[in-house]
């Protein structure tokens, strides 16, 4: 008998540890396609430091791109462009502005980006300014250079686009240089438009953006078809183009997946899985 009920005793243990672990198991967060991204956007030095470094090599280069006046980065500057005055075009989210608290809000609450809460966020006016860009257009305006913010936020949150730009000091923080999608019919997702017309009147010298059709509508096709693009505009990259890290969204993800946001969130992991180069292994 004393045998028996050490036995059990010990049974008893075992099964009393295996459903613990089970139970700590069931309480383990659930995995998230953003949960690094995102934690590197809004926390990391690396990144903090990789976007300072990115204005602060533009800063350099301003004098030389403001006296140059064949200098110019807008592909849809026409030829009368050399007597125009200076402008900048930026990107606004993860450009000028760092969002990454709505990013942090998805992950958090296993949810996902939607137009309803993001124009919430967008009015709540939480965004902070991206490292190095507000140091950065305070330096492109004293030197007489108009900034403007070509950006997809819909026309109905400009005015709290504008006051969360004010809020940090940002110049030329009005309706004229805030250009959001939809504000005239011509203005769609694509920035072609947008960047057309602050080319008719200004030389562009530098364009900033996270996404590549911050800079060029050729950004839908294969990651090979992309790569050519980029580097069919080569010369444009750091002297002309600044480009900001975004591992969280942008058109890089859709180009795994053929952009067919219809399919499962299984079906575009497997894509994005089938689309990377890894390693053969170590062998046997």
């Amino acid at each position: 008998m004393t045998f028996i009920a050490k036995s059990f005793g010990v049974a008893a243990i075992v099964a009393t540890t295996a459903l613990c672990a089970v139970g700590a198991q069931a309480q383990e967060p659930a995995q998230n396609d953003g949960l690094n991204g995102t934690l590197w956007l809004q926390t990391s030095v690396e990144y903090k430091t990789t976007a300072m470094s990115v204005y602060a090599g533009a800063t350099r280069l301003l004098s030389d791109a403001i006296g140059d006046h064949s200098w110019t980065a807008a592909i849809e500057q026409d030829g009368n462009y050399m007597s125009k005055p200076p402008a900048i075009i930026l990107d606004l989210d993860e450009t000028v502005l760092d969002n990454s608290k709505y990013q942090s809000w998805v992950v958090t609450e296993k949810t996902y980006y939607s137009s309803k809460t993001w124009a919430k966020f967008v009015h709540d006016m939480v965004s902070t300014p991206t490292p190095g860009a507000l140091e950065f257009t305070k330096a492109a305006a004293a030197k007489g250079v108009e900034v403007f913010y070509v950006s997809n936020r819909k026309a109905p949150e400009e005015a709290p686009t504008i006051e969360n730009l004010k809020k940090y000091g940002f110049p030329y923080a009005d309706e004229k240089h805030v250009m959001l999608r939809g504000e005239i019919d011509a203005w769609g997702s694509n920035k072609t438009s947008r960047r057309q017309a602050v080319a008719d009147d200004y030389r562009v010298i530098m364009q900033f953006g996270d996404n590549f059709g911050d800079f060029t509508d050729e950004i839908d096709g294969t990651i090979a078809e992309r790569l050519e693009v980029m580097e069919k505009y080569a010369d444009y990259w750091g002297e002309r183009w600044f480009m900001l890290p975004n591992p969280s969204y942008g058109s890089w993800e859709e180009a795994a997946f053929g952009g067919d946001w219809k399919k499962s969130g299984d079906e575009r992991r497997q894509n994005k899985l089938d689309a990377m180069d890894p390693w053969a292994g170590p062998g046997e």
